[in-house]
C-alpha cells in the first residue's frame, strides 16, 4: 500500500480531481448533443461530406435522450438550481437528477454519501431528504 486513502463513494472519497469536476446530468448532456446535432445538419445540407454524423454520436445522443427525466430546458436549469441549494457534490447532484428516487431511503441507497455528507445531519436528515425530492417531483410535474 502506498498510504494513500482509498476512495469510497459512499463517504464521498473520490479523488481530488472528482471533486472539483463539472459533472453533467443526461438531460444536461442531451441538451448540448441536441444544439451540437442541429449545427451537423445545418452545415451537412451544405453539402460538405466532413460534417457527417458519426454513429457515436448518434448513439451517444440516443442514450442521453432516453435516460434523461427532464427533456424542458427550463427544467433542466431548475433541476440543477434546486440541488444546489442543498450543498451536494457535483456528483450526487447528478446522480439524484439522473435517476430521482421517489424516497429518502431510496435516495440515500443509491447515494450514500448523503448519510454521511452532513448536509442532512440529526434526526430531521430523511424529512430534509424528502424535501429535496418533493422539490424534483414538482419540477417533473410542470414540465
Amino acid at each position: 500500500m502506498s498510504g494513500e486513502e482509498e476512495e469510497n463513494a459512499a463517504e464521498l472519497k473520490i479523488g481530488e480531481e472528482f471533486l472539483k469536476a463539472k459533472c453533467l446530468m443526461n438531460c444536461e448532456v442531451a441538451i448540448i448533443l441536441e444544439h451540437k446535432y442541429e449545427q451537423i445538419q445545418q452545415h451537412s445540407s451544405e453539402s460538405d461530406p466532413s460534417s457527417q454524423v458519426s454513429q457515436v454520436f448518434e448513439k451517444s445522443l440516443q442514450y442521453v435522450k432516453r435516460f434523461s427525466r427532464y427533456k424542458n430546458p427550463d427544467a433542466v436549469r431548475q433541476v440543477r438550481e434546486t440541488l444546489s441549494r442543498y450543498g451536494l457534490a457535483e456528483f450526487e447532484l447528478c446522480t439524484l437528477g439522473n435517476l430521482c428516487p421517489d424516497t429518502s431511503g431510496e435516495a440515500t441507497a443509491l447515494v450514500p454519501s448523503l448519510k454521511s455528507g452532513g448536509r442532512f445531519v440529526g434526526d430531521a436528515r430523511d424529512e430534509k431528504i424528502e424535501k429535496m425530492l418533493n422539490d424534483l417531483s414538482l419540477i417533473k410535474k410542470f414540465e
